[in-house]
């Protein structure tokens, strides 16, 4: 299957759920990123706040920054970009590009300190590869973090053998679901 396909393969079965049951879904790969060694030793995250057809992460970013941890968000700024604003609570958060809800905080140019980076995606494969949105927003952030290690999360029915991949895609070091 092609990207495209797959893409709308996978939207199609994310709306066979409700809500609930995406959120509900979401608990078990949120305790899987808690118990995680990575997330639990790392300072500095880039995590996502995330859309309603994604694992939901808001809980685990109020939770991890009022552990102290310094949290990182992506807001998009064009059509190709994004930047990383700190988040230090829910007043940090306004309705942005795509009805994201996206950081205003300040802005996190530190690219060195990212030690975890928690990554969404439409689908993933067994060897890690990750299927974005189609916009190429964190295949072309991710090059920027070499050191991070990144976490891909899904639900497991987004989860596929193997997926197409170009030479700009970059794999994650692990994918939970």
């Amino acid at each position: 299957m092609d990207k495209k396909t797959i893409r709308q393969n996978i939207r199609d079965h994310k709306r066979q759920f409700t809500q609930q049951q995406l959120d509900e879904l979401s608990l078990a790969v949120i305790s899987k990123l808690l118990e995680h060694p990575r997330i639990q030793e790392a300072t500095t995250l880039l995590l996502y706040y995330s859309l309603p057809d994604e694992v939901n992460t808001h809980d685990l970013v109020n939770y991890l920054t009022q552990q102290g941890k310094k949290i990182l968000l992506p807001k998009v700024i064009d059509g190709e970009n994004m930047e990383i604003r700190e988040y230090t609570g829910p007043q940090d958060l306004q309705m942005g590009s795509y009805n994201i809800l996206e950081p205003t905080g300040q802005l996190f140019i530190d690219y060195g300190a990212i030690e975890v980076a928690v990554v969404p995606g439409m689908s993933f494969d067994t060897h890690c590869n990750r299927l974005g949105r189609g916009k190429g927003y964190y295949d072309r952030f991710l090059v920027k973090i070499p050191q991070a290690y990144k976490i891909g999360v899904c639900f497991d029915f987004q989860k596929l053998e193997s997926i197409p991949t170009g030479e700009y895609d970059l794999p994650m070091n692990e994918v939970i679901s």
